[in-house]
């Protein structure tokens, strides 16, 4: 068990870090700092702080645009598949003795790393997403539930559609933000986030903005595709660590 200096330590080194990867490349801020908390505390605890955090930079970038009641319209079936599938799958995140989450977590976390440097080219047609944009949500919805990672397979999903570069940041800022609705409300009808948990998350905010201004500094100093390939070998290695720590220890 953390004491509380030290947790509040690693909540801002962790969300630091995420910052600065997020202002880099442009992601990796809720899945680095969930994935790096991961290894000190239970997922659903993690994924506690990361709540506020992920409002503060996601309704921003849902928002923003011209493409708000377009997207609505047109992906409605997929947020209400995440909806759907995040209950099926929460007992997994809330029951924080199993070790399952962790070990879940962290397959994911590889499978992501591996996916994003393999960097495979897919192409989903307009009546191919009519159907799979539920299943895909639903699908969202569980790893979700199980993790509080909702990355995959939303992030490759959306990458495959026909979207113009600004439609597709602002269809991915509209999705975390319904997908953050659905953790928090997880989180809330499992008792998961207390008043201490609602304020670390919201100082969690102060080290991930830091972050993200000081990593687009950096991102004019160094390759921004060099550091993304270093960052997803690192996160290969801390999914595996946590997989190992969870299914063989």
């Amino acid at each position: 068990m953390l004491d509380f200096t030290t947790l509040v330590i690693l909540i801002l080194l962790a969300y630091l870090g995420g910052g600065i990867i997020k202002g880099i490349i442009g992601m990796g801020l809720p899945t680095i700092s969930i994935g790096v908390l991961s290894l000190f505390i239970a997922p659903a605890q993690a994924a506690g702080y990361m709540i506020i955090p992920a409002f503060a930079t996601n309704i921003w970038q849902g928002l923003h645009g011209p493409y708000l009641r377009k997207l609505l319209k047109r992906f409605w079936t997929l947020y209400a598949g995440m909806f759907a599938g995040s209950w099926v799958t929460a007992g997994i995140l809330t029951n924080e003795q199993s070790g399952l989450a962790a070990g879940v977590l962290g397959l994911l976390l590889a499978a992501y790393a591996v996916f994003s440097l393999t960097d495979p080219k897919f192409h989903i047609s307009k009546r191919t997403e009519t159907w799979l944009s539920p299943i895909v949500g639903v699908t969202m919805g569980m790893v979700m539930g199980a993790t509080g990672i909702f990355v995959m397979p939303s992030v490759p999903y959306m990458q495959a559609l026909d979207l113009e570069r600004d439609e597709l940041v602002q269809s991915i800022g509209l999705l975390f933000t319904a997908a953050t609705v659905a953790l928090t409300l997880i989180l809330l009808v499992h008792g998961l986030m207390p008043a201490a948990t609602v304020g670390l998350s919201a100082l969690a905010v102060v080290p991930a903005i830091l972050g993200m201004v000081a990593g687009r500094r950096i991102r004019a100093r160094i390759d921004p595709q060099t550091f993304r390939r270093v960052f997803l070998v690192g996160m290969l290695v801390l999914g595996l660590s946590l997989a190992v720590r969870s299914f063989v220890f």
